[in-house]
């Protein structure tokens, strides 16, 4: 431990110092009380430093095997500051696992061969008050005549720092774990670089590309965005960088294959301590509908289920299995678009059924019939009136394979995209009721001023909800923002005092 300078230690240092030299230690009183004061002055400073930090200050000598310890390096082995220290109650305080790396280092610290330095961190269990630390620390050993004869170093509490960098470590590696299964693209963008430093796994499913080969640079990934798109996503992004949080629709043509989707991007700034915009991030979702590609096995037969749902994954159709009609058609409202393979080996007049409810409930789910080799012709006349759109018999292969395609491209027909006026009216749908009214006051003819008067809010807030509105509409100016709302039977009010038409 480096000790407060007394005046005798101090006079023996001079003593032993003092030579011929003309740079050696003052040699008359003056001299002497000046080099004094500046030893107490720099000690002093010192002192300062260590509190500032919170280290510990402690020296070892080698040879004798004697400690000595300021209070602050004490209190991190829970002890006392008048606690007497020795090299055994050291080692009992370092945690066990941590003390044969300790020892390693003590003995490459006092190896001649080496260059003294000693650098480590391990954990401490208080003696008194059994609270575990953990401690770096350094320090380096003097040598005389190839031999360790001194050693001085000191000490830092690192509990609190690592115990944040754990939990960082922690929250990163959950964030990833929620990143990789979301459906849903996570992106985070440097607003200064231009650049997009972050993209979840789904960017791949979305995009048809591996993020290691998508384009960092925002200029480049606006290439794949829709011409006609592209204005909108520039001013909402351009918004988002200023510190707003904006959600906007837009499409995408996918580099490799040519196919467009449709994306719901909600943008956020991510502010530093001081408030600034330093990145900008978001949550992508795809609202394209999928390929219908789906096949519902009916079968009370498990085994011949299994087989039925490996034959439909072998011809390329996602597969789900049903061990009952009615099991079906409880899941039927809310299955995606596809069609029912329905084995009537077993239980046929539960399975027809099947056909006969989904066209009085109005679902459109092609079915096709499947019966056992041999049977007649009267089944195959009941299964259609049921209302299969057709009847196959089992081990017909071919026929299955023709019979699956003509119903999934009924499916593919029946599921067509929507229109302009179902996208607008889906649009609206979405806004807040605030931003609705504004709408609607913007169709009536309305100024900002009188808008607001009508709503009893300011002009400034009708602008900002209408700059809010156009975004979530993608429209780039007021007219095709009229259009649109004109397109989602939204309409002028009749006159004074009149109601106003349109969605609800």
């Amino acid at each position: 431990m480096v000790q407060e300078l007394r005046p005798t230690a101090a006079q023996e240092g001079s003593e032993a110092l003092c030579s011929d030299d003309d740079d050696g230690p003052p040699r008359d009183a003056s001299e002497w009380r000046r080099f004094a004061d500046a030893l107490r002055s720099s000690e002093a400073r010192l002192r300062a430093a260590t509190e500032l930090v919170g280290i510990g200050i402690y020296s070892w000598n080698p040879d004798t095997g004697s400690l000595e310890w300021d209070e602050r390096l004490r209190a991190m082995w829970g002890l006392p500051a008048d606690t007497p220290v020795d090299m055994t109650l050291f080692e009992a305080g370092i945690h066990p696992d941590d003390r044969q790396p300790v020892r390693d280092a003590i003995a490459r610290c006092v190896d001649p061969r080496g260059d003294g330095s000693y650098n480590v961190e391990y954990r401490v269990i208080g003696k008194e008050d059994g609270i575990t630390r953990r401690i770096a620390t350094s320090g380096r050993t003097s040598f005389a005549d190839g031999r360790a004869v001194g050693f001085i170093g000191a000490a830092i509490d690192v509990t609190a720092q690592r115990r944040a960098e754990a939990a960082i470590r922690a929250s990163e590696a959950q964030f990833r774990s929620f990143a990789a299964h979301s459906s849903n693209l996570i992106w985070i963008g440097d607003p200064v670089a231009g650049a997009i430093i972050y993209r979840s796994a789904a960017y791949e499913r979305i995009w048809g590309v591996p993020c290691q080969e998508a384009a960092s640079d925002f200029a480049e990934w606006m290439k794949d965005v829709h011409p006609e798109d592209r204005p909108q996503v520039g001013h909402a992004l351009a918004a988002v960088k200023a510190g707003d949080v904006v959600q906007f629709e837009y499409r995408i043509v996918r580099p490799r294959d040519g196919a467009m989707r449709w994306l719901r991007d909600t943008s956020f700034p991510i502010f530093d301590d001081t408030g600034a915009v330093t990145r900008i991030g978001g949550i992508t979702e795809d609202l394209t509908q999928d390929d219908v590609r789906h096949v519902y096995v009916v079968s009370g037969k498990a085994a011949e289920a299994r087989k039925l749902s490996a034959l439909v994954r072998a011809l390329g159709y996602r597969g789900r299995t049903f061990d009952s009609g009615s099991a079906f058609l409880d899941m039927a409202p809310v299955l995606s678009p596809g069609c029912v393979l329905l084995d009537l080996r077993k239980g046929r007049d539960e399975g027809l059924s099947v056909p006969r409810e989904l066209r009085a409930r109005a679902i459109t789910i092609p079915t096709i019939a499947l019966d056992m080799a041999g049977a007649d012709v009267t089944c195959a006349v009941s299964a259609m009136k049921a209302g299969a759109v057709d009847y196959i018999l089992a081990g017909d292969e071919a026929s299955m394979r023709a019979s699956l395609a003509g119903a999934i491209a009924e499916c593919q027909a029946s599921a067509r995209a929507p229109t302009r006026d179902e996208n607008a009216s889906a649009r609206i749908a979405r806004l807040t009721p605030r931003e609705r009214e504004v709408l609607v006051g913007l169709v009536d003819g309305g100024t900002n001023k009188i808008i607001g008067q009508k709503l009893g809010i300011s002009p400034r807030t009708v602008e900002l909800h209408r700059a809010q509105v156009m975004n979530r509409l993608n429209a780039n100016s007021l007219t095709e923002l009229l259009q649109l709302a004109l397109a989602a039977g939204i309409t002028p009010a009749s006159g004074e005092g009149g109601e106003q038409r349109g969605v609800t």
